[in-house]
């Protein structure tokens, strides 16, 4: 299918651009960015040269992803919020050759107006509300809140709330899909049963 790009947007000679893209009002994507299938690109984004984007990413509006950051498969950005590159930032002082790289794994969700402070990663399927600002890197399917972001519970990769002790084992079912969710010395997976056997799978 082919992507759609508005009249006011600007995408760079060079820029890849996966088919199916939507590229809304005064988003201008640089000529090194790399965006995969089926991505939406709300308005007024900014996408730099050295960004990587998986495929059916949504990006909403007036997000700026900066040189350094890779996006996986699947995730969600928030309205307004912020990727940094530079830990210490000064005017007066040039810091292009210290940009701090940041991943965001698959399935991850990022809310409005939260901050990710370079240099970290967001694990798969992790969620991170609306206004939280992360230092450090987030376990897959953990869910942070606050300032600075601190784990509060466990989230499905459906986007619901896991039933889950925040440190230990234990073990809960997806509310909706009911697929089942295993705590291990607090590191959680989603295990896919069969009759006979349980496969663990990232």
């Amino acid at each position: 299918m082919q992507s759609i790009i508005h009249p006011s947007a600007i995408v760079d000679k060079g820029a890849t651009l996966g088919e199916g893209c939507r590229v809304w009002h005064f988003t201008h994507v640089s000529a090194g960015a790399e965006i995969g299938r089926d991505c939406s690109l709300g308005q007024n984004v900014y996408v730099a040269n050295d960004v990587r984007i998986g495929d059916n990413v949504k990006i909403q509006n007036n997000v700026s992803v900066y040189d350094a950051v890779t996006i996986e498969d699947d995730v969600f950005c928030g309205p307004s919020m912020v990727f940094t590159n530079v830990y210490n930032p000064r005017s007066a002082v040039i810091r292009k050759d210290e940009y701090r790289r940041t991943l965001v794994r698959r399935g991850a969700t990022i809310g409005a107006n939260a901050t990710i402070v370079c240099g970290t990663t967001v694990g798969e399927h992790a969620f991170v509300a609306a206004g939280a600002v992360v230092l450090r890197d987030v376990p897959a399917f953990a869910l942070m809140a606050g300032v600075p972001a601190r784990q509060i519970g466990w989230m499905s990769r459906h986007g619901e709330r896991l039933s889950l002790p925040l440190r230990g084992d234990g073990q809960a079912r997806c509310p909706v899909t009911r697929e089942r969710y295993l705590l291990t010395a607090g590191v959680c997976e989603l295990s896919l049963e069969t009759d006979d056997e349980k496969e663990k799978v990232y």
